[in-house]
């Protein structure tokens, strides 16, 4: 019998390592990052990537890797297409030609941010910034090859490994009196472990049923924004006995005109995720359990 193989790019990154997780039970599991010796993992090196799915001859292939530096994109445009448009087009077109499913992750910034409606997937995309451009573009190379494919749409993902806002705000709630945060962003929290657990349970259901093959919101449940994300993570470290040195009053809610970046952001990130829900039969959480969770693991090295 041959085995199932799963072909995981990008391992290293937050939702790449939930992946390894939540993907080994499903079958036999290469994953491969940037600096891959053996097999590669390098999505500058696009023929270096078609050779290595042809060597492993996946059933899946799951593409965790991107171009996530929002910001730096727009002085390195050429770099972020490769990596977020041209590496999924080779993938898309390896996954038509044997048969394979691909798995992709894509973003709310393919969205203008317009409006205070939660974003379908059927919605009009209208990027802002060079990041949303591209991953806009991979999406469609995906769409058009014609390949049996599960695009997950996604937005303000964080994870317990590596850095992330949650982290960033318990610092600097330690070591300031006030901190001014964005309250005009709007969007929902979403653990790379939620996104690796509703993947696993999507690829099984997709081997089932070829026709669930699309394009998907997934992100957490309920909203909020920024200024609302930073508090509850900072009481929520209060009340964890954490000695925290801003006061609540003192958590400032600020436009985003007041904190210029060079790409812009969506001000509605805001995802409906009604189409992923009653196509695999689940139910996804509030944002604030699963932060909790992250918080519950973070805090416990600092007690």
């Amino acid at each position: 019998m041959t085995p199932f193989k799963i072909l995981l790019f990008g391992k290293g990154g937050q939702v790449g390592w939930e992946l390894q997780r939540s993907l080994a039970p499903l079958g036999e599991l290469v994953t491969l990052d940037a600096d891959s010796q053996e097999l590669c993992g390098d999505f500058t090196n696009l023929e270096g990537i078609a050779q290595t799915i042809r060597a492993v001859a996946p059933n899946v292939i799951v593409n965790a890797a991107a171009h996530t530096a929002v910001d730096k994109a727009e002085s390195e445009a050429e770099f972020a297409h490769t990596i977020n448009a041209l590496a999924p087009s080779i993938l898309a077109q390896e996954a038509k030609r044997s048969g394979a499913w691909l798995v992709h992750y894509s973003t709310d910034y393919v969205f203008d941010g317009s409006g205070d409606a939660p974003w379908l997937e059927t919605d009009a995309a209208a990027p802002l910034s060079v990041y949303g451009k591209t991953k806009l573009e991979g999406e469609q190379t995906i769409i058009v090859s014609g390949c049996q494919h599960l695009i997950f749409r996604t937005s303000w993902v964080y994870a317990a490994r590596g850095g992330n806002f949650a982290k960033t705000m318990l610092k600097l709630a330690q070591e300031r009196d006030s901190l001014n945060v964005i309250n005009d962003q709007i969007g929902a929290p979403t653990g790379a472990d939620l996104l690796a657990d509703v993947t696993a349970h999507a690829i099984r259901t997709a081997l089932q049923r070829p026709e669930v093959s699309g394009l998907y919101h997934m992100v957490a449940g309920g909203e909020t924004s920024w200024h609302g994300y930073a508090s509850f993570v900072i009481e929520y470290a209060r009340l964890a006995g954490i000695n925290i040195k801003v006061a609540p009053e003192a958590i400032q809610p600020i436009p985003a005109s007041a904190f210029p970046l060079p790409a812009p952001r969506p001000k509605n990130s805001r995802l409906d995720t009604h189409k992923l829900q009653n196509t695999f039969g689940l139910a996804l959480p509030h944002w604030q359990n699963g932060v909790t969770r992250m918080l519950t693991e973070i805090l416990e090295k600092q007690l």
